[in-house]
């Protein structure tokens, strides 16, 4: 069972978004917020505590135009999937929203399934992209390289294949409890031979080298029989 992806879905139509936010909720897979313009999308975006893991934005927006919002993004160095939409599938059109750094573009009317299968190529194109940055309390993480950054203390630390993929998952629950058995299928697979003792090695040996002090765990913390991320 993965950890639920936030989704923004940017558009002016009221009951198009409805429809979308209730489709990418039904399987638990993700969560879905939405906003009715580019002013409203950069406002939840702009919000600390806030994270999207993918956009799906319209190009035609009360206030502007919807690739001017993902070229703006880009800029800004955010680097997440965004799949516009749009009521004209013209070369030109097309063209456009992929220079503006659209991932994809997908013109209305659209089959939902489509979509979704869309959105989930490009959610893992990008986790296993050099691209994928993730901020994890005083950290950036760059999962491809195995890695995690301290920009205060100009540190780095290296990551196993096994810690890497533990944090990865852990912050795609957001704060959430995963339980062991649920991390360790996600990490090691079904595999009958390891042990959540195995898990709670790793948990240790991840502890040891991003708290400051690991026998009070602040950031990795241990809750509801499992694990969870504490960025605060």
């Amino acid at each position: 069972m993965s950890g639920e992806r936030p989704i923004l879905i940017v558009d002016d139509d009221r009951s198009l978004r409805e429809e979308l936010a209730a489709q990418l909720q039904v399987d638990g897979e993700f969560t879905a917020d939405e906003a009715a313009s580019i002013s409203e999308a950069e406002a939840k975006i702009r919000k600390h505590e806030q994270r999207f893991d993918a956009l799906i934005l319209d190009v035609g927006l009360p206030d502007g135009d919807g690739r001017d919002l993902c070229a703006t993004l880009r800029k800004q160095g955010m680097r997440m999937p965004i799949i516009m939409l749009t009521g004209s599938d013209e070369e030109a059109d097309v063209v456009r929203g992929l220079d503006s750094g659209a991932n994809d573009y997908i013109a209305k009317p659209f089959r939902l399934n489509e979509l979704l299968a869309r959105l989930r190529a490009q959610l893992r194109i990008f986790e296993n992209s050099e691209d994928a940055v993730f901020t994890i309390g005083p950290y950036t993480f760059r999962p491809s390289a195995k890695l995690l950054q301290e920009p205060q203390r100009n540190r780095r630390i290296r990551l196993t294949e096994k810690e890497a993929a533990i944090l990865k998952f852990l912050y795609r629950a957001g704060t959430k409890p995963v339980a062991r058995q649920i991390l360790l299928n996600e990490v090691w697979g079904y595999n009958a031979a390891v042990t959540t003792h195995t898990l709670e090695t790793h948990i240790y040996r991840l502890r040891q080298k991003i708290e400051p002090d690991p026998a009070n765990a602040r950031l990795l913390v241990t809750e509801g029989g499992g694990y969870r991320l504490d960025p605060s």
